[in-house]
């Protein structure tokens, strides 16, 4: 029962590792305008590193509980998928089917290999 829970906390790790990734990025990409002032740039990047060593370090948790394809691949999804979508809302970018697409595939891919 314990390794059943450990898999689910791996999980929610790994989930939280590519969230904070892709927020990291979206925060980058939000501050690295020249029209922005140079005090908040300043504030985001220090974000940015904040939230890239929050990421290191849920990852890091994610591969106590779960294979490294395990967590990599959930990790890699989520950061693919909450950057569409955070395009789509916050920056009024247009997605295309990919966005869904690969993080489907790949957690397909992590279902049949695991079975």
């Amino acid at each position: 029962m314990e390794k059943k829970r450990g898999n689910v906390l791996g999980y929610v790790w790994a989930v939280a590792a590519g969230s904070n990734a892709s927020i990291a990025a979206v925060i980058a990409k939000a501050t690295s305008s020249s029209q922005v002032d140079r005090r908040f740039q300043l504030l985001g990047y220090a974000g940015v590193v904040l939230l890239n060593m929050t990421m290191w370090s849920c990852y890091v948790n994610s591969l106590k509980a779960l294979t490294s394809l395990q967590a990599t691949v959930v990790n890699f999804a989520t950061n693919f998928l909450v950057s569409g979508l955070t395009g789509l809302f916050l920056f009024k970018e247009s997605l295309n089917f990919q966005v869904f697409k690969n993080p489907l595939v790949s957690f397909f891919i992590l279902v049949v290999i695991m079975r």
